[in-house]
């Protein structure tokens, strides 16, 4: 029992941060040793978007993140059905890096 105690890591969520913030672009580049996501919120009808949160991974965690989303999914579709793709929207950027969309 003492050693579940020790292993459990207490999580601290405040007001403001759990009030989240709303992303409708995701813009993902990497080196070598970290991977880069930057959550952009996009306007209609504004040809200027800001990055509202920026998070910065290893490769590791970057794995991870993307198995847990999977695995999320997996769950959410079995439950409500499949999510339905849109088309994507084009953004022209170059970061200098590989660059993805989500």
């Amino acid at each position: 029992m003492e050693e579940n105690k020790a292993n459990q890591l207490n999580i601290e969520l405040t007001e403001e941060v759990a009030d989240g913030v709303y992303s409708n672009l995701a813009i993902i580049t990497h080196s070598n040793s970290e991977f880069v996501v930057d959550f952009v919120r996009v306007l209609p009808g504004l040809p200027k978007a800001k990055v509202k949160s920026r998070i910065i991974l290893t490769p590791q965690h970057a794995k991870r993140l993307m198995n847990a989303l999977k695995g999320n999914i997996d769950k959410f579709e079995s439950i409500h059905g499949k999510i339905k793709e849109t088309e994507g929207m084009s953004v022209p950027m170059n970061f200098g890096g590989p660059t993805a969309q989500a």
